[in-house]
């Protein structure tokens, strides 16, 4: 038997389209409507409360430093940078499907200079991968599909993965990947706003904390701990799923915890089979819609991961299973 993440028959009723979903799960007009609608006044705070998190992580940490002389406070400074790398790159992809503002040139000026230049991606080039990956998700078109092919794997592969993500050698290869991003005429604009604003945020941190606290905290830990959670943030999305015009054999569902959600799935970007089902709900409404695909019977309990522990358990064995 060949070991599988695909679910199960039996956990894909067939009971679309109903009254109020259509035949792929996307909501009516008259549904999908109020869940479309993008809160542009709360997200002005969301992205004012990021930065401030980001602030009293780090000149929070310097005066307790000073005042205590309690110097490991800097290891939970580290740990917690990677919350704030995971709010900045999700509030990247917010911005990439054009669903942080309604208006789409303050969407892209956010996205860009609030979002992808301090997370490091280029929004042009993300933006086109990633519409790719949700018109292909996990086909021939697919940009990711590395990354989510050929699971599960067994345990001793997927530690050999996760190691070379925490000692940075992964992150590594991204730096080098962005310096020779800087010969291509595409990207060199886009990567040269990237190196500017990393090389204002070392001076600006430099000046007020100390020299270090770039170069340790922010890119040290952007290359090791925010690596690590990345790829597995990643494989629990779509770790040996399969193309399928239906969502529920692309995209697995995780219970979504706050432990979960403060360290890794920041903005609801959690509740993912929505998100594929529909892409242009915002993530303050995804909650909503993925309740309204279990009250349709689409999304059964069961299909469910209970955690993302429990995903990543079995997507490092080799043996097929059930899920339940």
């Amino acid at each position: 038997m060949v070991a599988t993440m695909i679910p199960d028959a039996e956990l894909l009723p067939e009971v679309l389209p109903t009254d109020r979903l259509g035949p792929r799960g996307m909501a009516v007009p008259v549904v999908r409507a109020p869940l479309r609608r993008i809160a542009n006044v709360r997200n002005v705070i969301t992205v004012a409360s990021m930065w401030l998190q980001t602030f009293a992580v780090l000149y929070g940490t310097n005066i307790a430093v000073q005042r205590t002389h309690w110097w490991w406070l800097w290891i939970g400074s580290f740990l917690l940078m990677l919350r704030i790398h995971a709010m900045f790159n999700i509030l990247s992809h917010e911005a990439a499907h054009r669903l942080l503002f309604s208006n789409q040139r303050a969407n892209d000026w956010v996205g860009k200079w609030m979002g992808g230049t301090i997370a490091m991606v280029n929004m042009e080039a993300y933006r086109r991968g990633h519409m790719g990956h949700h018109r292909d998700a996990l086909g021939v078109n697919e940009p990711d599909l590395v990354l989510y092919n050929g699971y599960p794997i067994t345990s001793t592969r997927l530690r050999r993965k996760l190691r070379r993500d925490i000692t940075g050698e992964s992150g590594l290869k991204l730096l080098k990947a962005l310096g020779r991003s800087v010969r291509s005429s595409k990207s060199r604009t886009s990567t040269l706003q990237i190196i500017g604003m990393q090389m204002v945020m070392a001076v600006v941190l430099g000046i007020t904390i100390g020299w270090w606290v770039w170069p340790v905290l922010w890119l040290g830990s952007w290359m090791t701990v925010f690596r690590l959670v990345s790829r597995l943030r990643a494989i629990a999305e779509h770790g040996g799923m399969a193309n399928s015009t239906d969502d529920r054999i692309t995209t697995h569902q995780v219970r979504q915890g706050w432990w979960a959600r403060f360290w890794m799935v920041p903005f609801n970007t959690g509740w993912h089979v929505a998100h594929h089902v529909d892409a242009g709900i915002p993530f303050r409404n995804l909650p909503a819609f993925h309740a309204e695909l279990v009250r349709s019977g689409w999304l059964v309990p069961q299909l469910e991961y209970p955690s993302y522990v429990a995903l990543w358990r079995r997507l490092g064995s080799a043996t097929p299973a059930r899920i339940a």
